[in-house]
């Protein structure tokens, strides 16, 4: 495991971020990773606020954050913006293996904090997407549990821990998520990976 410090954000996103939380009325908790690389789970995710939000909170704790956007949308000018607050494109148009273009971009560059929601989509799915795990797993680095709690207006990065073995892992992140409430309770996923149920129904048979 890597043991340098995380990308700083700028002193202007800093306050930024802190002064779009103030004037939300939500507030940090927690503390930034310490380390290089991590992958931060963002969840729950239902709303379009969750990303605003969200990257108000990373700047607060001085970090700047990567997350993975589809490279359709990287025409100038908009790709340099995109850039700038820290968007990976990422080739969906082939069957690329996407976690592995992460791994590859993690052991190329010079520190990366990848924030994944892994539901995938803002709707209520019966399955998490495991491309956050696999992605911590194959380069050792850490997974983060970020998090924001409506109920509190709490935006927050909690547990921090090394992946090891999927099922004692998933159980930690439901005992964590669990009570965590969305903006739209409805709407938020199960906290499951179709690989858990793919195991179980392999040690039954």
């Amino acid at each position: 495991m890597n043991d340098e410090q995380p990308r700083r954000c700028s002193v202007f996103a800093y306050l930024l971020g802190r002064l779009v939380l103030k004037v939300a009325g939500w507030q940090i908790a927690g503390e930034a990773p310490k380390t290089k690389n991590c992958v931060i789970i963002a969840a729950p995710h239902t709303s379009n606020w969750d990303l605003i939000l969200l990257l108000a909170a990373a700047y607060s704790f001085r970090i700047s954050i990567n997350y993975m956007i589809k490279s359709s949308v990287f025409w100038w000018p908009l790709g340099l913006v995109l850039k700038y607050l820290g968007a990976i494109p990422v080739d969906r148009s082939k069957s690329n293996d996407l976690v592995k273009q992460m791994v590859e971009e993690i052991q190329a560059g010079d520190g990366i904090n990848l924030v994944v929601p892994p539901s995938g989509t803002r709707s209520y799915t019966e399955y998490w997407k495991s491309g956050f795990y696999h992605i911590a797993k194959r380069t050792e680095i850490q997974l983060v549990c970020g998090y924001l709690d409506y109920s509190k207006k709490e935006a927050g990065l909690g547990a921090t821990f090394m992946p090891t073995e999927l099922t004692s892992d998933m159980d930690r992140l439901r005992s964590f998520y669990g009570p965590i409430v969305a903006r739209h309770p409805e709407m938020k996923s199960r906290i499951k990976l179709k690989e858990e149920d793919e195991q179980l129904q392999s040690t039954t048979e």
